[in-house]
């Protein structure tokens, strides 16, 4: 089993589409994927969260969440508001242990790196599981910073950064965006190993899962 954890530098910079973009290129290798999302907030019960995004776009179907919350916070606040248990390093570590036939297993946290998912972050989750972690980072201003405080993080802790995908890349990027993809790999060190289209969250499964692997470098491997 080879376990891939995502993070974001922030909310909302396509953490969802770029773990489906993952699973959609080990997919195109012939590999089997499972995706585990440890705690979804902001969803009620029954409602489709981020899972069925990457199923929808994916076809994959062996995806897992640990626990789920209503307000859309952190997810040890969520949990406390709620008055539900929070998650524990020790349940999410075993729990992915259970997804180990599949070759790959995507691990996508919520929000940035350091989010408290209940007694820990996703830096702990990948500490624990020795595992490599890609950061989704956003297209404009402001990337530069979150992205590098992020692969700073990653290299104080001794946890393989495993790249740098952007998220959302725009059909029309503005100049800060198109410095940001130059100054990206030489200011963090990490190199920039894929766009995402901006808009291939609304995309037909199979013209997301056929154009996918090509968002990426080719010399990039989720197994690598």
């Amino acid at each position: 089993m080879g376990v891939l954890l995502i993070t974001g530098t922030s909310t909302d910079v396509g953490k969802t589409v770029a773990t489906a973009a993952v699973a959609a290129v080990a997919l195109a290798q012939a590999k089997s994927v499972a995706v585990c999302k440890p705690g979804q907030t902001g969803v009620a019960p029954g409602e489709p969260g981020d899972l069925a995004a990457v199923e929808r776009l994916t076809g994959v179907t062996r995806t897992v969440e640990f626990a789920r919350y209503p307000d859309p916070l952190a997810p040890d606040t969520a949990a406390r508001r709620a008055g539900l248990p929070e998650l524990t390093l020790a349940e999410t570590v075993a729990g992915i242990a259970e997804l180990g036939d599949a070759d790959l297993v995507l691990v996508e946290g919520a929000g940035g790196l350091l989010v408290r998912l209940g007694d820990f972050t996703l830096l702990d989750l990948a500490e624990k599981l020795a595992a490599p972690v890609l950061v989704v980072s956003a297209a404009g201003l402001g990337t530069l910073n979150h992205t590098e405080l992020t692969t700073r993080a990653l290299q104080a802790a001794g946890v393989r950064c495993a790249g740098v995908v952007v998220g959302s890349w725009p059909t029309e990027p503005d100049l800060a965006m198109q410095c940001n993809r130059v100054d990206l790999p030489r200011l963090t060190g990490v190199g920039l190993v894929g766009s995402i289209p901006a808009g291939a969250g609304s995309w037909p499964r199979v013209s997301f899962t056929s154009a996918a692997p090509s968002w990426f470098d080719p010399a990039w491997s989720p197994f690598a």
